[in-house]
C-alpha cells in the first residue's frame, strides 16, 4: 500500500491521525510515518484499514461469496481457505486463497492478484455496481 492510498482511506473512515492510531492500536508517530513514506506500512495495518474501509457505511447484507461469482471449480474451492472457512465475502482478507489457480501465502503477492479482481473492488465502490468507479478509483488511482 502507498502512502497515499493509506491517507485516503483514513479520509474515507472520516479519522484524525491520532483516531486512527488509537482505532489501529497504533502510535500517532507510526501513522504519522505511514502517509509521509517515512515508513513501509505493514501488512496487518494494510489488512485492517482495508477491512474497515470495505465495511463503512454499508448495511449488513450477504454478499454472493467469490467462489460463485468467479465460478470455482469445486476441486479449487476444496483448496481455498475462504471456501474453507466460508470467508467468500471477504475473501482478499483471507491469506492462502487459491486466486487465478495458485495460494499465495504472502500478503502482498497475494494483494497484487486481488487488486486486479473485479470482485475485490466491488467492497470499496460507493454503490456502484461494477468497475473501479466511487471509493475504488478515488483511493487507488495511480497518481
Amino acid at each position: 500500500m502507498e502512502p497515499m492510498e493509506f491517507s485516503k482511506l483514513r479520509g474515507r473512515l472520516g479519522k484524525t491521525q491520532q483516531g486512527l492510531a488509537r482505532l489501529m492500536g497504533t502510535s500517532l508517530k507510526a501513522v504519522h510515518s505511514y502517509e509521509q513514506g517515512w515508513r513501509s506500512i505493514p501488512s496487518h495495518v494494510e489488512r485492517q484499514l482495508l477491512f474497515l474501509a470495505s465495511m463503512k457505511g454499508k448495511p449488513l447484507v450477504r454478499r454472493t461469496p467469490c467462489w460463485v461469482v468467479r465460478d470455482c471449480s469445486a476441486e479449487r474451492r476444496k483448496h481455498c481457505p475462504a471456501w474453507e472457512f466460508q470467508a467468500g465475502e471477504i475473501c482478499w482478507f483471507v491469506n492462502g486463497t487459491f486466486c487465478e489457480g495458485v495460494s499465495l501465502s504472502h500478503w502482498q503477492e497475494k494483494m497484487s492478484i486481488c487488486r486486479s479482481c473485479t470482485f475485490f473492488w466491488s467492497h470499496f465502490q460507493a454503490g456502484e455496481d461494477s468497475g473501479t468507479s466511487g471509493l475504488a478509483s478515488t483511493v487507488f488511482s495511480e497518481g
